[in-house]
């Protein structure tokens, strides 16, 4: 699902006050109340609106969306935290409310929403019947609630998608060629399991009702491997509450330090002076494989390539890639004075 960065929505910092945020939402909801604004946009901001302000106007969901960091940005994939999935309004029923103005249907709030809050709607939303956004009377607010055949529909259809994890995964060119599992750690975020029974400030999840749990698992990555590849961990995404466990996606990212990787194929620098370039020479190259003796053939140019067959990564159809070696010139930093002078006489015979 797609995060929501509610803050973007109504245009205030994520240290903005609770003055600053009413402030905002008020504006903002004067100009895109569909009895103001009759655009086709607006209804869509108009519920965006009000879907922010319902968190962030309200201390406890504020503190649990804070939770999830600063580091998303609107329109990002979201995967939501586990325990907090296919919750729907009204008194924790697993129904799904909607709100409509001037008998106006507006629809529910986003999956990003239910995901997050639904546990927490058990008294109803704000924008209920009888009630106003932030002071700001809307005139007719009403609420409906859809019928236990489609509540059920929606139970029963929750995709198992929703308990899997996607990260993304750097991974080196040793761990490439490792026959042996590597060790990856990441954080998830789990629901808190030792929140108060009767409600009350728990200070184990800072009353957010989620906290980051650091996860260490051992993973065999396959071979061959490739930039963007998923590998899946079966059992090591989310848990819900009937204790069924979705999986982990990691999603690949080859770096290295040493080499740049393209396809099967690996590209290493290897710097030469002028001198070694014109006449040639011989020099000892670190690969995958260990340190092999390379020979500079005379009048070697810079950015050119020498190919070593073989000594790339592993092959879909069997076999290895290459390995380029890439020739780069550079001048010594510590040339004497007689150096220098040499390459002026050189300068002279090339006019």
């Amino acid at each position: 699902m797609e995060y929501k960065d509610y803050y973007e929505i109504l245009g205030v910092k994520r240290d903005a006050t609770d003055a600053e945020i009413k402030s905002a939402y008020r504006k903002l909801a004067r100009k895109y109340h569909p009895d103001v604004n009759k655009t086709k946009e607006a209804e869509s901001k108009f519920k965006d609106i009000n879907e922010a302000y319902e968190v962030l106007g309200d201390k406890q969901k504020r503190q649990r969306y804070d939770s999830l960091g600063s580091n998303w940005q609107g329109g990002q994939s979201y995967t939501p935290p586990p325990g907090f999935e296919n919750f729907g309004f009204g008194g924790g029923q697993g129904g799904y409310q909607s709100y409509s103005f001037n008998g106006q249907d507006l629809g529910g709030f986003s999956d990003f929403f239910s995901s997050l809050f639904g546990d927490m709607m058990g008294g109803g939303m704000r924008g209920a019947q009888g009630m106003n956004f932030g002071g700001f009377d809307f005139g007719g607010a009403q609420q409906s609630q859809r019928g236990a055949k489609q509540r059920s529909r929606r139970t029963q259809q929750a995709p198992q998608e929703d308990l899997d994890v996607t990260m993304n995964l750097n991974v080196t060119l040793k761990d490439l060629m490792s026959t042996s599992p590597i060790n990856v750690r990441f954080n998830q975020m789990e629901r808190c399991t030792q929140c108060p029974p009767g409600g009350g400030y728990c200070s184990a999840c800072g009353g957010t009702g989620i906290r980051s749990e650091q996860k260490s698992i051992k993973v065999k990555l396959p071979s061959p491997l490739h930039e963007g590849q998923k590998v899946r961990v079966k059992g090591e995404g989310k848990a819900d509450a009937y204790g069924q466990k979705g999986d982990l996606y990691l999603v690949i990212h080859i770096k290295d330090n040493d080499y740049e990787i393209d396809g099967s194929d690996l590209i290493k620098d290897l710097e030469v002076t002028p001198a070694e370039a014109v006449i040639g020479c011989k020099k000892e190259v670190k690969t995958p494989d260990g340190n092999i003796s390379v020979k500079i053939p005379p009048k070697t140019s810079s950015g050119q390539m020498l190919r070593l067959k073989g000594l790339g990564l592993a092959k879909k159809d069997g076999g290895k890639g290459n390995l380029n070696i890439r020739i780069k010139i550079v001048i010594p930093k510590d040339l004497t004075d007689k150096e220098i002078d040499l390459y002026k006489k050189l300068a002279e015979l090339r006019k």
